[in-house]
């Protein structure tokens, strides 16, 4: 029997997306499955979403389900991991959805890679109402270069300098995670954090295939206007960077301590310190240097 695969989604005040995700589990052709879900807390009707989902097809797959109250997304995916009961975990998002044959994709590479921890593929991305605005979240929403993610020096320097990562890619080996690298609740935006430890390890894989889908909408945690919201999420980004800085080695330390200053930058930017951004440039670009010499 193929391996046990645990989608774990934190569901929070998506009442009209919900039902899209879990339809899209039960009908991704995986053959071994089983669906953890928590409502954190919701306001709007996410809850008797879910419930009445399960009612209705609760006979067709194993699902986990508790309803509390909120807790915030990276202690909730900790409850979820340690509620699962699969090999390997699919991290999904209430507002988003899994694209069919993405699971068996991704478990045939970690089985065929016992030196990876986690792998990730590529997504696509539909606005509101569905509708598919990009073809690769990679590449046309964040304009990264998928190539790079192809090798193994590449992945590393892309997670540190070009993270890419938009909606339910990754598979992950549970047993990574509960030995101890569970995600920081400390944290607002945890994936970033998540795969440094990952990539730094050498651990990451990546399979140029969509297997999800990414919804862009207004609430998406990342995609605020609100200038003291995106100070507050590059500050935490830069604490992260920091953090891990010695998790690394040669070029890649140097790629990181340069990303450290470039998030500087951009915080200064935004709150007018224009010294203060033109000095963190600058020891971005010399620090970026360094890490291309030493590469």
């Amino acid at each position: 029997m193929v391996p046990l695969v645990s989608y774990i989604v934190p569901a929070y005040n998506h009442d009209q997306y919900v039902k899209c995700c879990l339809d899209s589990i039960l009908a991704d052709v995986y053959d071994n499955k089983e669906i953890v879900i928590i409502d954190d807390g919701s306001s709007d009707n996410t809850a008797k979403v879910i419930e009445q989902w399960i009612a209705a097809h609760g006979n067709s797959i194993k699902v986990q389900y508790r309803s509390r109250a909120n807790k915030g997304v990276t202690a909730t995916i900790n409850e979820l991991t340690n509620m699962a009961t699969g090999e390997f975990i699919r991290l999904g998002a209430s507002d988003d959805y899994f694209l069919s044959g993405g699971s068996k994709k991704l478990v045939d590479y970690l089985l065929g890679s016992p030196n990876k921890v986690a792998v990730i593929g590529d997504s696509i991305v539909v606005d509101e109402n569905g509708r598919v605005v990009h073809k690769s979240g990679m590449t046309d929403l964040h304009r990264a270069d998928k190539q790079k993610y192809l090798s193994e020096t590449g992945i590393i320097a892309s997670v540190i300098s070009d993270w890419a990562v938009a909606g339910p890619v990754p598979l992950v080996r549970k047993a990574y995670v509960t030995a101890g690298e569970s995600w920081d609740e400390g944290l607002r935006i945890d994936d970033w954090d998540f795969f440094l430890r990952i990539a730094a390890l050498g651990a990451l894989g990546f399979i140029d295939e969509p297997v999800c889908a990414y919804r862009v909408h207004s609430t998406n945690t990342c995609r605020t206007p609100h200038v003291l919201s995106r100070i507050k999420n590059l500050q935490e980004s830069r604490q992260v960077a920091q953090k891990h800085v010695e998790k690394f080695k040669g070029a890649y330390r140097s790629m990181l301590q340069a990303q450290y200053y470039f998030i500087g930058a951009k915080i200064a930017f935004l709150q007018r310190r224009w010294l203060n951004a033109c000095f963190c440039m600058t020891t971005y670009i010399v620090l970026k240097a360094v890490g291309k010499f030493k590469a």
